[in-house]
C-alpha cells in the first residue's frame, strides 16, 4: 500500500486482514500508546471497517527513532503518510491525545483535498479550543509514572517491569509534552462531522469540555457518554464498537463513492 517511509519507518499499520473491508478507520493511539492498542477494537470491527493504526516514533518497532514532541510535526508527517489512500474516504478515530492529532490531521486533509475525510470521532478529550495549562512532562519519572497508573490505560503488572518502564518513559514523556505544549490556532471548522466519545468518570475531560468540539464542525455533532473513565473502553468495548459501527455507517452513508 506505499505505508513505508524510507525516513520515518512504517506510521500507518493495518490491524485487520489484508482484504479491505469497510471504510478505512484510521486509530490515533493516546499519549506513550502504539498502533496494537487498537488491535482488540480491529478484532471487534474485522467485518465492518478496516482499521488502520497509527505508530508514533519511539516505540515498538519504530523505537530507536527520534520522538516528535509537537504536535503540528506530528500531523503533517501522518497527513502524507495517508496519501496512498486518497481515492478513500477515511473516517479518524483518535483517543486522549490521538484525538487532538487526528483533529490536526483533517484539517490538513481537508484543506489539501487529496483525501476525503467522512468523520472524525474524538475519545476522552477535550476540545482543541479548551486549554489546560498541564506540566506532566516536566515531572520526573516517579510522578510521569503515578499519571500513567492513575488513568488505568495501562496493566498495572506491565508498570511493574522496572526495565519495560524504563522503555516506555520517555515515549510517554514525549507524547506529554507534545500535548502539553499544544496550541490551538483558530481556523475554519471541518467540514465533516465529528463525534466525541467520553467515559463520565473521566478526571482529564468534563462533559462541557467534549462538547465544546461541537465547535470545530460545520456538519453534525454528536456526544456518546459511557460509564468509566479515562480508558472507558477497556470495560465497554462491546457498546463503544456499537456506537462506532453506527458512527461509520453514517459517514459511509452520507459519503460519496464509498
Amino acid at each position: 500500500m506505499g505505508q513505508k517511509s524510507a525516513e520515518s519507518g512504517s506510521w500507518i499499520l493495518r490491524l485487520t486482514g489484508e482484504t479491505p473491508r469497510g471504510i478505512p478507520l484510521v486509530c490515533f493511539p493516546h499519549a506513550g500508546g502504539s498502533a496494537t492498542f487498537f488491535r482488540p477494537l480491529a478484532r471487534a470491527m474485522t467485518d465492518s471497517a478496516e482499521v488502520l493504526g497509527v505508530q508514533y516514533p519511539g516505540r515498538q518497532e519504530r523505537r530507536t527513532e527520534p520522538l516528535i514532541e509537537n504536535i503540528e510535526d506530528l500531523a503533517k508527517e501522518i497527513s502524507e503518510a495517508l496519501q496512498p489512500w486518497r481515492t478513500r474516504p477515511l473516517v479518524l478515530f483518535g483517543h486522549s491525545m490521538g484525538a487532538t492529532i487526528a483533529f490536526e490531521v483533517a484539517r490538513r486533509l481537508e484543506a489539501e483535498g487529496d483525501v476525503q475525510v467522512s468523520g472524525l470521532i474524538a475519545s476522552a478529550r477535550r476540545a482543541p479550543s479548551v486549554h489546560r495549562d498541564d506540566d506532566i512532562h516536566r515531572r520526573d519519572d516517579s510522578g510521569l509514572l503515578a499519571e500513567v497508573r492513575a488513568l488505568d490505560g495501562t496493566h498495572s503488572s506491565l508498570l511493574d517491569d522496572e526495565e519495560l518502564v524504563q522503555m516506555l518513559l520517555p515515549a510517554v514523556r514525549g507524547d506529554y509534552k507534545a500535548i502539553e505544549t499544544y496550541r490551538y490556532a483558530p481556523g475554519p471548522p471541518l467540514r465533516c462531522p465529528i463525534t466525541a466519545l467520553i467515559g463520565d468518570a473521566d478526571p482529564r475531560v468534563t462533559v462541557q469540555e467534549a462538547r465544546a468540539w461541537g465547535q470545530h464542525t460545520s456538519g453534525e455533532f454528536q456526544i456518546c457518554i459511557f460509564p468509566g473513565g479515562h480508558f472507558y473502553f477497556n470495560t465497554q468495548m462491546a457498546e463503544v464498537v456499537n456506537t462506532i459501527s453506527a458512527h461509520l455507517k453514517a459517514f459511509r452513508d452520507a459519503a460519496p463513492g464509498v
